[in-house]
């Protein structure tokens, strides 16, 4: 998916775009009709830059308009068409009378110029299959919908997948959940179209960015409507995506929760306005400036025994690249000849046991840990709770997070808020097994419990910021703050489903943590530079290739 967004990189929950709408109108910036034309209107030029072809000659259309305000933006951009010379039909939901003040406002302007309104029904989809189309605008539902579509209407909108039509959301895609991107009701059903456009206001909103939402559009365009002046009454400030990796302090204490049945604990979810934002690209606290190499950190990575070193390797040599100050590996003495071969900016400390570990971490100048690549399970039970004991920066990964499954509430009492998870989703739904079930049952209804308040819960839960993976990565600290860095469409990059990948994308934490960063931005910047290295890399790329790229990536970070 490729993404034109606003300024910053705030990303809203469906309450907050519309505190900000209601905030704007009640400060007595304008009325709602006039964020409505400028809705429409954007969405067209929208288009328009997106498919120049289609702007320098009228074409035909079909309109899509649904019984609300949604309904109402796709009358005006019906209007503009018109008005452009172009062939346009509109099918509705509702009569022009049934509809909201804003929207019926719009559906009369139109009728008053001369055009006609259908009903929304299969068969009058059907007929248009014998006329020219080449825009298609779903206009139907947008950030409210709360329950599955179904029926004829669901035929209706599958029969508009017109062959050679540009398709065109508003918003969304009729009968996907804005604040999770799932589509609500069974899957299969016959409205589930890819769209090669989604238009929206303001800023974008949290199902833009998660799967399956995220792989069903081709490119998302955000208008500006002139939300900007009111933005702040909806906790959501006008910042530079720059600033929005300004570190939080704080401690942020543990939520109880209780229960771990399939319909979730008792966890308060948290979340404050403006909390989630979406990172495209590295911010400049990626970048080493200046200083001595102990500024930047001396990070361990903890690596198995004999035969088990190769993820802990890929990951030093990251954190290495990324920037931190020195690196060793701690391995036990079997693996000690096969790493030092291997070796040679990195440096080898022996670490058999949770003693030995002990002594390593009586350096102060040891800024960071990361346990869990090929760590082994038993080791990593033994070396985890002393690697937390002290308090220091600490990635925990794979064979460290499997360790608990049995018992995660022993890990997460040991925890504190330097540490970072960064579970898969399989390791997830080990630890957090009533989060992982409500992610993957059927979404029966709005708002749909979504990846952002898994994490977020999560994080919570444990007292750490939790980096969940995939390619709608969700990164949240405890209270509730949260990064998303999605790569779908032209920033999909498949060829990181390959062995080693997660253990790269640890070192860069780890060596991020190293360095200062806070545990949040730490993660966030690691997931974001972990994409751009495999763009870099292309198809065909292996673990090894990532870090060798990360020249290139900071070099053209802005």
């Amino acid at each position: 998916m490729r993404q034109e967004s606003g300024p910053g990189g705030a990303v809203l929950s469906a309450e907050e775009m519309r505190g900000a709408e209601a905030a704007w109108i009640a400060a007595g910036h304008g009325s709602g009709a006039e964020l409505m034309e400028r809705a429409g209107q954007g969405a067209i030029a929208a288009i328009f830059a997106e498919r120049p072809d289609l702007a320098r000659a009228p074409h035909a259309a079909l309109v899509l308009a649904g019984p609300g305000n949604n309904g109402g933006d796709g009358f005006v951009m019906a209007r503009r068409l018109a008005h452009e010379g172009w062939d346009v039909r509109v099918l509705a939901m509702a009569t022009p009378e049934a509809m909201p003040p804003d929207a019926r406002a719009a559906a009369l302007a139109w009728q008053e110029m001369g055009g006609a309104v259908e009903s929304l029904t299969p068969g009058n989809v059907a007929a248009q299959r014998g006329a020219p189309c080449h825009l298609v605008i779903d206009a139907v539902f947008g950030i409210g919908l709360n329950r599955p579509v179904a029926g004829e209407l669901s035929e209706a909108l599958g029969r508009s997948a017109l062959p050679g039509a540009f398709r065109v959301a508003v918003d969304l895609p009729s009968g996907f959940c804005a604040e999770s991107g799932r589509l609500l009701g069974p899957e299969g059903a016959a409205h589930d179209l890819p769209v090669d456009l989604t238009v929206t206001c303001h800023r974008p909103k949290r199902g833009h960015l998660l799967a399956p939402l995220a792989s069903r559009q081709v490119a998302l365009r955000v208008v500006d409507i002139g939300l900007e002046a009111r933005a702040e009454v909806a906790g959501v400030e006008p910042r530079s995506a720059e600033s929005a990796l300004e570190r939080t302090d704080g401690v942020h204490p543990k939520q109880a929760h209780a229960g771990d049945g399939p319909a979730g604990g008792a966890d308060s979810k948290p979340a404050h306005p403006g909390a989630v934002r979406a990172i495209s690209a590295p911010g400049r606290s990626v970048l080493k400036l200046a200083g001595h190499k102990y500024d930047h950190g001396h990070a361990l990575v903890l690596s198995g025994g004999f035969g088990k070193s190769g993820a802990a390797r890929l990951a030093a040599r990251a954190a290495l690249r990324v920037g931190a100050g020195l690196v060793s590996l701690g391995a036990p003495g079997n693996a000690q000849a096969e790493i030092a071969a291997q070796i040679t900016a990195l440096m080898l400390r022996r670490i058999d046991d949770a003693p030995d570990l002990a002594d390593a971490l009586a350096d102060p100048r040891l800024s960071a840990l990361c346990l869990g690549p090929g760590l082994g399970l038993s080791r990593a039970a033994e070396l985890v709770p002393e690697a937390l004991a002290p308090g220091r920066a600490v990635v925990l990964d794979a064979d460290a997070l499997t360790a608990f499954e049995e018992a995660p509430d022993q890990l997460f009492a040991a925890l504190h808020d330097g540490a970072v998870l960064t579970p898969h989703g399989g390791e997830f739904a080990r630890l957090f097994p009533d989060l992982a079930a409500r992610l993957s049952g059927e979404a029966p209804r709005g708002p749909a419990f979504s990846k952002i308040e898994a994490a977020q819960m999560a994080a919570a839960r444990s007292g750490a910021v939790v980096l969940l993976k995939g390619p709608d990565t969700v990164v949240a600290a405890p209270d509730g703050t949260a990064r998303v860095v999605a790569s779908f469409g032209a920033r999909a990059v498949p060829w990181l489903a390959t062995a080693g990948a997660g253990d790269v994308l640890s070192g860069l934490i780890l060596g991020l943590l190293a360095r200062g960063l806070a545990p949040l931005e730490a993660a966030s910047q690691g997931a974001a530079l972990h994409v751009a290295c495999a763009r870099a890399a292309g198809p065909g790329m292996i673990a090894e290739d990532l870090a060798e790229k990360l020249p290139e990536v900071l070099a053209a970070v802005e």
